[in-house]
């Protein structure tokens, strides 16, 4: 299946406003092409039969089409801010939209990138846009992804520190989530440990405990199930951030 289908089977939202006039016209030609391929290899009853499923996987992953053109237009942004794309991002994204979605669906949704790269980008209105349609827990992820990409070439600039933050601050995300997942991308340390459970090395063990049920609950996987099993697969990577820091914590302190 091209991706093509896929990701218009998922959108809504996404198809007005800033983000549709940015990925409309590239997602229009990936769309045709995978018609005209569907068409030549399915008999009627094959494109009916397909039709059905393809109405069921829409139903299945209802809002992950939205999710991932936001991830697109946010992910351009913040790697035009320092003024260039370097190669060392676009291949952490390669990488990551891969991993995530496959390799089909990854291709198309790079040739969408490379379009908006061109494109000046309203990111305060992409957020906007982003911020009345997408749950927290699915902006949360989302700001999660774009620290990454700034992070990708080793080193991050202050420009792109900025645009991270400016997007974090315009879908709603609180400066302590936003230390605490960047904290998830530095090097393993106590230090580190306490930034992304969100406490002062101060607290009692009772408060770690307290903090570590609060952020588990805040990254569990299962709050974003709605976004599809890409998005899950990533939450859940971000989940165990949170549980490698509590642990750490523990041994620390020699917590029970």
């Amino acid at each position: 299946m091209s991706y093509g289908k896929w990701i218009v089977g998922g959108l809504g939202f996404a198809v007005g406003g800033p983000i549709g006039a940015l990925v409309g016209f590239t997602l229009g030609s990936l769309l045709d092409r995978s018609a005209e391929a569907g068409a030549a290899s399915a008999g009627p009853k094959t494109e009916h039969r397909s039709r059905s499923e393809g109405q069921h996987r829409q139903q299945a992953q209802a809002g992950s089409g939205d999710f991932a053109m936001s991830l697109v237009v946010l992910t351009a942004a913040v790697m035009k801010a320092d003024g260039k794309a370097t190669q060392r991002e676009l291949e952490f994204v390669r990488r990551f939209f891969l991993q995530q979605f496959g390799e089909a669906k990854a291709k198309d949704l790079l040739v969408v990138l490379r379009d908006v790269l061109e494109r000046d980008i309203p990111v305060g209105q992409v957020c906007e846009q982003i911020r009345q349609n997408v749950p927290h827990p699915a902006r949360l992820q989302l700001v999660h992804y774009l620290i990454g990409i700034a992070a990708a070439d080793g080193s991050v600039h202050a420009s792109e520190r900025e645009m991270v933050r400016r997007i974090a601050n315009y879908l709603g995300i609180s400066e302590r989530d936003l230390d605490s997942m960047s904290a998830m991308f530095r090097k393993p340390s106590a230090s580190s440990a306490y930034e992304i459970l969100e406490i002062e090395r101060t607290v009692t063990d009772e408060e770690v405990k307290k903090a570590y049920r609060r952020m588990a609950m805040k990254h569990h996987p299962d709050r974003v199930a709605q976004m599809g099993e890409a998005v899950q697969k990533a939450a859940a990577e971000k989940f165990k951030k949170v549980q490698e820091a509590y642990e750490r914590i523990q041994g620390e302190r020699g917590m029970k």
